[in-house]
């Protein structure tokens, strides 16, 4: 009987089909690549923290007038950009322009006072010197009168008249020494001081500058570079000291507010790099670091913060503020304030045997260092 009609093949064992064969792989290959992924999900998933609850901000600023008074003029538009020192709007100025006018004129009518009190102090001096010397005329005239009616040669009248004269050239030298006061009181206690240095003068010179401020804040500018925000300023309105017209967003210095779970905090430090995605624009990440960490979670910054003494408790992880700065704003697409992002702090922390027993000895000394401090 031959091998045929068994159905026995002639030489050497059968090939395995090429089914059987990618099976084989599948089942030494799979594994392999779980360990290995496994593995490196081991290695750096203590490395990385993730958070998509961030969002990219900007300064802003509220942009509203010093003075009170009408809008005339609105050079801007809402979502213009805008340079700093850039005219946004114009108050009416001529109210602020009357009150310069009004400062000025008092400033020369101080001066001319001052002018005057020179001149009065001068003319009281010389009317003192007048007066000293008829008050010794008259004293010694009294006196005289005296020495003859003793004697019998005048009449007790003639005595009378030198007494009055006496007590007016006396009164007289009372109310030039009282302008020479007056008029030196003017001046400061000091006539030859200047009008600069004299306090009338300074407070009128104080006044003039506030009104000419008032009148240069008609002119409303942009503080910094930016955007004009949602506004509808228009002529005619009327705004008050501090009211807000319309708000001013930076286009420079943006980062990100990530608001990270306080667990995933643990090894995160400032100057750590980030990784920055935003979901405006799929595929495109920016780089940055990290510039500052809260002091404090959300909830302790609420208008009612959580009473977890009192009532029934139940634990929530709490989210911590972290500030990114952003490295390259201005390489890539508009970032804008609002907008959605997803960030990536690199730690540099290793989750390995090694890395865990280096953590272990490389804790404790920090922890005296800092009990030591």
């Amino acid at each position: 009987m031959t091998d045929k009609q068994y159905g026995a093949p002639a030489s050497g064992a059968p090939e395995p089909p090429p089914r059987k064969r990618r099976q084989r792989l599948l089942w030494i290959l799979g594994p392999a690549l779980v360990l290995i992924g496994g593995g490196w999900m081991y290695l750096t998933s203590g490395r990385y923290v993730s958070t998509d609850n961030a969002y990219v901000q900007a300064d802003r600023a509220t942009i509203a007038p010093q003075v009170a008074g009408r809008v005339v003029e609105v050079l801007v538009r809402e979502n213009q950009a805008v340079k700093k020192g850039d005219v946004l709007f114009r108050i009416d100025a001529e109210p602020l322009q009357i009150a310069v006018a009004r400062a000025q004129a008092q400033m020369e009518g101080i001066s001319s006072l001052l002018d005057a009190a020179r001149a009065g102090f001068r003319s009281a001096q010389a009317n003192v010197r007048s007066a000293d010397e008829a008050l010794r005329v008259n004293e010694a005239q009294y006196q005289r009168m005296q020495d003859l009616r003793g004697k019998g040669l005048v009449a007790q009248k003639d005595v009378d008249d030198a007494a009055n004269n006496l007590a007016d050239a006396r009164g007289k030298r009372d109310a030039d020494v009282a302008a020479v006061s007056k008029a030196q009181s003017l001046l400061g206690g000091l006539p030859e001081t200047p009008n600069a240095e004299l306090s009338g003068y300074k407070l009128a010179k104080a006044q003039l500058a506030a009104a000419e401020l008032d009148l240069d804040h008609a002119t409303v500018r942009a503080p910094i570079d930016g955007t004009i925000g949602k506004q509808n300023l228009q002529p005619g309105d009327f705004l008050a000291p501090g009211q807000a017209a319309m708000p001013l967003v930076a286009t420079r210095g943006l980062w990100i507010d990530a608001n990270f779970k306080e667990t995933d905090l643990t090894y995160v430090r400032v100057g750590q790099p980030v990784s920055i995605e935003v979901d405006t624009y799929p595929g495109r990440k920016w780089q940055g670091h990290v510039a500052s960490i809260s002091p404090a979670s959300g909830a302790e910054f609420s208008v009612l913060p959580a009473q977890n003494a009192t009532g029934n408790w139940v634990k929530i992880v709490q989210r911590i503020a972290v500030r990114v700065a952003v490295d390259d704003e201005n390489a890539g697409p508009t970032l804008r304030a609002g907008m959605s992002a997803v960030v990536t702090i690199d730690t540099g922390r290793k989750n390995s045997l090694l890395g865990r027993i280096e953590g272990a000895r490389t804790e404790p000394a920090s922890r005296v260092a800092t009990a030591a401090h």
